[in-house]
């Protein structure tokens, strides 16, 4: 009986790896056993990465109130957040963080309404 080795579904297996795998440098593009690692490795940090992404922007933007609430002469972003809970302005941290990079006198306005 002749062995059997299923050619074709073998081939497309490595091949959708080695597709992956395009762009990476020396034979971790080109060799089959080190691009399958490589492969592996890249979808963990890119599984990993994509929750880090949400962390890093949430950063970014708390930076960017605390600079606009300050250039006001408030005291400090957390006391910042905490009036516009007490005072029922529902703005996520994005939105703030984009008013305060593009439109400085929205902030200003903010400030205003939580002091009133």
């Amino acid at each position: 009986m002749p062995r059997a080795i299923n050619n074709v579904a073998s081939r497309r297996r490595r091949k959708k790896i080695l597709a992956r795998a395009r762009g990476f440098k020396h034979g971790r593009s080109r060799l089959f056993r080190t691009a399958k690692d490589a492969v592996t490795k890249a979808l963990q940090y890119s599984y990993r990465d994509r929750r880090k992404r949400k962390g890093a922007f949430r950063r970014l933007w708390i930076a960017r109130i605390n600079a606009g609430v300050r250039a006001h002469g408030y005291r400090s972003y957390s006391r910042f957040i905490h009036a516009l809970k007490v005072a029922d302005i529902q703005l996520d941290r994005k939105v703030l963080a984009d008013l305060a990079a593009t439109d400085s006198n929205a902030i200003g306005y903010l400030i205003e309404k939580i002091e009133a």
